[in-house]
């Protein structure tokens, strides 16, 4: 008999959202917010795995400021699956941690990898791939990613080269739209991403990652032995009162590094899955605005707005009054105490606002 695959997901919920200033702040980030719908983006996210795992299954990775506010969103969450990291230090880091709590529950469950700030228009898709990624990293101890079908030339992520057969490592499931990964791409130039998309042979790098924990923590000890050693350190403190303790200390001296440079580029026999369900990334307000419904004249417009010769516009307030007149193209967000002013096309720089006020400690607006 078969043994059965004990699914695991977990949530990388620890970042701040820089470029969704002013609304997003360390406190009350993108994933925490409503930016794409009535729900959250992490209750939305947690709310399309129903009939995958049960909330039992679901671990959160987080900080200490936000905490309290992932708690109270995620009320069927078992406390205790909510992990906080004392510093962010980049995804191997929070993968890693994170697969040490699978572990010591099934060293062989496979860990679905998730970010909580995407959106998913067709999420029966979405499970149906997550379900066939799943059997791939079970059967064939392997990393798996998942790639997006690119609709067009996209500067702002990542790429993954497929190997031109598609089949699994043993052949077992052809025509399912799993691939042998050729290689990983940097965030490309438009003349390079538009080679890449007419090529046929790349799909975007949509930061989703399953595989088994053991094998995981394995790959990270060949690629990264440093940050390994460090996870070792906390690991038999998992569970008891030390942990928080020795948690901060390990962090006090593991190195950021994201787990696709760390780890994905360095190991062989990676494979990606095709992924073609409505997938978006939201990294910026130009992409809210996309996905947004629009008035006849283009725009959308959030609370009290009134709006003259204005068109193709985005513009968000949540008490005071905003006043347009003969504007195009522009994102407005206004909040209680600040107001984004910003070009469309141009949202992408809205994190240089967000450096600027951290240099300048005015953490008032952070």
């Amino acid at each position: 008999m078969n043994k059965a695959i004990n699914v695991y997901v977990v949530i990388m919920a620890g970042g701040i959202g820089s470029r969704f200033w002013p609304r997003s702040r360390e406190r009350s980030p993108k994933q925490l917010l409503e930016i794409a719908g009535e729900k959250t983006m992490i209750q939305n996210t947690v709310q399309r795995l129903n009939g995958f795992v049960g909330p039992k299954n679901i671990f959160v990775v987080t900080n200490k400021l936000q905490k309290s506010a992932v708690a109270k969103q995620l009320p069927t969450l078992p406390a205790e699956n909510i992990i906080v990291e004392p510093i962010g230090r980049n995804t191997a880091p929070c993968i890693g941690l994170a697969a040490m709590f699978v572990h010591r529950l099934d060293p062989d469950g496979v860990m679905v990898v998730l970010p909580a700030d995407h959106v998913i228009r067709d999420e029966k898709e979405f499970l149906r791939v997550m379900d066939v990624g799943v059997k791939v990293a079970h059967e064939s101890s392997a990393l798996v990613t998942i790639g997006i079908q690119p609709t067009h030339p996209e500067t702002g992520y990542g790429y993954i080269q497929i190997v031109e057969d598609e089949k699994s490592k043993n052949g077992a499931l052809p025509g399912a739209g799993v691939f042998r990964v050729k290689t990983f791409a940097e965030k490309p130039n438009l003349q390079t991403a538009q080679r890449f998309v007419e090529s046929g042979d790349f799909f975007w790098n949509s930061g989703m990652f399953i595989w088994r924990a053991d094998v995981i923590l394995n790959e990270i000890k060949r690629s990264l032995p440093e940050l390994h050693g460090y996870l070792m350190s906390i690991e038999p403190t998992l569970g008891t009162s030390l942990f928080e303790q020795s948690l901060e200390h390990a962090y006090g001296m593991i190195r950021g590094i994201s787990i696709d440079y760390g780890v994905m580029e360095k190991t062989e026999g990676v494979y990606v899955i095709r992924g073609d369900f409505g997938w978006n990334d939201v990294g910026s307000w130009d992409e809210v605005y996309r996905l947004a419904t629009k008035d006849e004249q283009g725009n959308h417009l959030h609370g009290r707005i009134i709006s003259f010769d204005t068109k193709n516009s985005y513009i968000h307030t949540n008490d005071k009054l905003v006043a347009t007149v003969g504007i195009d193209d522009l994102i407005v967000i206004n909040t209680h105490d600040a107001i984004l002013i910003c070009k469309r096309g141009a949202s992408q720089d809205v994190k240089e606002i967000v450096d600027h006020l951290r240099r300048k400690q005015m953490n008032e607006y952070l």
